[in-house]
């Protein structure tokens, strides 16, 4: 019998990369400098880039510390990789790869608006949540993190040890009058030992990875589409295989393209830095409109002018699903939540070597992690949630 006709129906797609993934790996190695600094200095000034390739680690950027304090930048470099855990028969890991060290104290005139208790920079950033799924995240981003999660569990407990450290998922769900429907397509390329036929990577992953992850949402049916190493062999992958630099994949970081993006990223830089800071606040901000009943969708935006205190503009948006108009929703967040720069760090509490943990797999919707920006039963979350109660 055909399928009846849907009404309204679009697809949505979502991209997460292991930990293994080159570009990965510089996020993971900035997040390590940045919290060895925070370790010994809470007042650090930290916005350190990472690139890889082949054999080399480069570190560049602008730090600047308590000079009576150091931080021994290769073993930080070697213990990121330890956690990676690319194995003894790789060309690159902790024992076998080149540091090249290129830091200079932060500008003059960046530190001066800072010190003012500013923001360390102009910009806009979103934060967003829905009720597609318990942590208020995007269905899409939500699974495709799953994928990458599982594929690195399997790999590590060496249940699946032919699997190697780089990899990326990306699930399609097809929406039917804005709501989740059913999962569409998913695509798993995932790097291996060379020894591994195809066939049975495919049968492997399918019944030990796949299945797993999207058999719970109840959304899978005998058209889904599944493409696993669609190219064929997929041996040589890491920094052999392509360079990595931190920053380039703030999509994976955040809402998978469910909602906007101001172009920061996260990784390396410490929370004077409000494309991180503030990020942080909008997510929580969405997650508490939508946890208090206000919405079933919430984007903010937040926008920043370099050395001034307060933001110049704040934006929400519930997508025609509020209970309350967007205005009443903005006029509650403005009485409830200081977004000025030393009020988000002060809130969040971010001046702690938090930030190594978020850099793979989500910085969002993590209930595997003890997040200041994702606990809505503290502070300023918690009398915003209640006072709609």
């Amino acid at each position: 019998m055909p399928r009846p006709p849907r009404s309204s129906t679009q697809l949505h797609t979502s991209e997460s990369v292991t930990e293994g993934h080159p570009d990965k790996i510089c996020d993971q190695i900035s997040d390590a400098v940045l919290d060895a600094h925070l370790t010994v200095d809470p007042r650090a000034r930290v916005a350190c880039e990472t690139a890889v390739k082949a054999s080399h680690v480069f570190l560049l950027g602008e730090i600047t510390s308590d000079p009576a304090v150091r931080v021994d930048y290769a073993q930080v470099v070697r213990e990121a990789l330890e956690r990676i855990d690319y194995g003894p028969d790789a060309d690159f890991g902790p024992d076998q790869h080149d540091l090249h060290l290129y830091f200079n104290q932060q500008s003059p005139d960046i530190d001066a608006g800072v010190s003012q208790l500013g923001a360390g920079d102009q910009g806009m950033m979103f934060g967003y949540a829905c009720r597609e799924t318990p942590e208020l995240m995007p269905l899409p981003i939500h699974l495709a993190h799953a994928l990458t999660r599982r594929l690195s569990r399997k790999r590590k407990s060496g249940e699946l040890a032919w699997l190697r450290p780089d990899g990326k998922a990306q699930v399609t769900v097809e929406y039917a009058d804005g709501r989740p429907r059913r999962i569409h397509t998913v695509v798993i390329s995932t790097q291996h030992s060379p020894d591994m036929p195809q066939t049975e990577i495919r049968e492997r992953l399918t019944a030990e990875v796949l299945l797993p992850v999207l058999e719970p949402t109840g959304l899978h049916d005998g058209e889904l589409i599944v493409h696993i190493n669609p190219t064929g062999q997929f041996v040589v992958g890491g920094p052999t295989a392509d360079a990595g630099l931190t920053g380039r994949k703030i999509i994976v970081d955040t809402y998978g393209g469910m909602g906007r993006h101001g172009g920061g990223a996260f990784s390396g830089k410490d929370c004077t830095k409000v494309d991180r800071s503030a990020a942080y606040m909008a997510r929580l901000v969405a997650k508490c409109t939508v946890q208090a009943g206000l919405a079933q969708r919430c984007e903010v935006q937040l926008a920043y002018a370099i050395g001034r205190r307060d933001p110049v503009s704040v934006a929400v948006d519930t997508f025609g699903t509020g209970t309350e108009s967007d205005p009443t929703i903005h006029d509650s967040i403005r009485d409830h939540f200081d977004l000025s720069p030393e009020g988000i760090i002060r809130e969040l509490d971010l001046r702690r070597p938090i930030y190594a943990q978020t850099a793979a797999y989500g910085h969002f919707g993590r209930p595997d992690l003890d997040l200041p920006w994702e606990d809505t039963a503290r502070g300023a979350a918690a009398r915003f949630c209640q006072a709609w109660r």
